[in-house]
């Protein structure tokens, strides 16, 4: 008893005086840098966990509407497990707060480093902070704006009164009765431009007069233009972190990191049999490794970086090196390889991979990230994300080419617009499967292999019976797996028999 007596004493002994001072507000604009030495583990614990955390946050913005309840319980859900603040101003959440502060700065380094990473990480910054800051009471919102100096000054009642058919017709949304109970502030009309623009706020002698519901508009463009900001400096600061040898080499890995399984060891290796991979390549594999795949059926060679992005998904769905070595050499010969040349100059990077040559690295499949952030493709090569790689005509053909339905092309592009790749290749696993919520984060193309399979083997319930797609889909495998100098492959019919085994052994846990 004296001991928890003793702890409980401690606990709340650290939120008082100059630490809980520190973190006055769960809420804050990260103005200020984190000053404290952090051990290495601490800071790549911290960084990955945010990175979990604006991964949700992406997804639950594509699929729910950012006001319904269903966003809001999921994200609290990732709130409340990954330990970052999500109750205003708790008596007991220092380490939340110092977990917030300290994790923003860290990705803040880690994507300040291109144009396309600054966009993707103010976005979803500005997200968690929109929901972070609607879940505050009124009372908590106006301290937090003295809190970031945004004390924009309350019109009185009189003057309420005097105006109140005017607020009430600039201001969508709004009664005349709660256009009595709102406070309205006078804002100036530089920091109400949105508002402004959208014509949903009362504007008299250059000031807007703006309701407490819509202050969010004002402290998001705030917030923005702070981060923006912020994130140019940090990225002129870049060459004084590259020279840190402990630092940078986390800091790239962040850029680029997916935090889930890596695939590297398969209940299933050994379990595929060569003959499958063409009936599967349509039915399981992610569009970037049936681009693969089509093009090294037909042109019978691939270029180094697809070798290596498709020879290590297919390490991770199950071949074996032996399998890898007898399925790269039966491809290449059938073209102007012969088979003591591909001896020679290609098996050793195929041994090389699965950790027999060089190093003993064993080497794992790539993820979405990696996939979509490093190594580009040129002209002649097939590697990469079609999502982000593909000029969108193209990619519309493709995906016209696999029957997918005009409207879900038409969701793919819309998702490609925005830079929401893994969520295009999401919505592809969905329209392909014909079920309408897959249910998780999509980020590694063998996670896409692995639930393709369980949803085939009845782990997961389609949305209803097999369409067309299917069966358009199966109808493609025949012409994607022909070519000169080889046979067709088994009717559909056959495979789909033949893979019955394989897609029960994915559905065991």
């Amino acid at each position: 008893m004296e001991f928890s007596s003793s702890r409980a004493r401690l606990k709340h002994a650290r939120l008082v005086g100059d630490r809980r001072e520190q973190y006055p507000h769960s809420l804050q604009f990260y103005q200020e840098p984190p000053t404290e030495n952090i051990s290495l583990a601490e800071f790549e614990s911290f960084a990955v966990d945010r990175l979990k955390l604006l991964k949700v946050v992406e997804n639950l913005g594509v699929s729910y509407v950012r006001s319904g309840e269903m966003y809001k319980n999921k994200l609290e859900q990732e709130l409340r497990k990954l330990k970052f603040p999500y109750r205003a101003l708790a008596e007991d959440d220092y380490d939340a707060r110092r977990k917030d502060h300290i994790s923003h700065f860290i990705l803040r380094l880690a994507y300040c480093q291109s144009e396309d990473l600054r966009r993707w990480f103010l976005q979803q910054e500005m997200d968690l902070f929109r929901y972070r800051f609607n879940e505050l009471s009124d009372g908590l919102r106006q301290k937090f704006l003295e809190y970031v100096n945004l004390s924009f000054e309350a019109i009185s009642e009189d003057l309420k009164n005097e105006w109140a058919n005017d607020l009430c017709a600039s201001t969508p949304g709004l009664t005349m009765t709660k256009v009595k109970e709102q406070m309205f502030y006078k804002v100036g009309l530089s920091d109400a431009v949105e508002l402004f623009r959208a014509r949903r706020v009362f504007i008299k002698d250059g000031f807007a007069y703006v309701p407490l519901k819509d202050i969010d508009a004002i402290v998001l463009n705030n917030y923005r233009t702070k981060l923006s900001k912020a994130l140019a400096l940090t990225a002129r600061s870049l060459p004084s972190i590259q020279s840190d040898e402990r630092l940078q080499p986390l800091l790239n890995h962040l850029s680029h990191s997916y935090v889930g399984p890596d695939y590297s060891v398969q209940k299933n290796t050994g379990k595929i049999s060569l003959e499958h991979i063409d009936a599967l390549s349509v039915k399981s594999f992610p569009l970037c490794m049936r681009q693969l795949h089509k093009a090294l059926r037909e042109n019978h060679h691939l270029r180094h970086g697809g070798r290596m992005q498709y020879g290590l998904f297919l390490k991770g769905i199950g071949l074996t090196l032996e399998q890898a070595l007898e399925f790269w050499k039966k491809e290449f010969i059938r073209g102007k390889v012969d088979a003591d040349k591909f001896d020679k100059g290609y098996a050793y990077s195929i041994r090389h991979n699965y950790g027999k040559e060089g190093k003993r690295t064993d080497y794992t499949p790539y993820s979405c990230m990696k996939i979509i952030m490093s190594n580009p493709p040129s002209q002649g090569d097939y590697h990469g994300c079609p999502f982000r790689h593909s000029d969108p005509e193209l990619l519309k053909q493709k995906l016209q080419s696999y029957k997918v339905p005009l409207n879900g092309i038409t969701q793919i592009l819309e998702l490609v617009k925005g830079m929401h790749y893994q969520l295009a290749c999401q919505k592809y696993f969905e329209l392909t499967h014909d079920v309408d919520d897959i249910g998780f984060s999509l980020n590694h193309p063998n996670q896409y292999f692995v639930e393709s399979q369980k949803l085939l083997s009845g782990g997961r319930e389609p949305k209803k019976e097999p369409s067309h797609l299917g069966n358009s889909q199966q109808k493609s495998s025949g012409q994607e797996s022909m070519n000169s100098n080889s046979t067709p492959t088994s009717s559909n019919t056959t495979a789909d028999a033949e893979l019955e085994g394989l897609e029960a052994y994915f559905a065991e846990d």
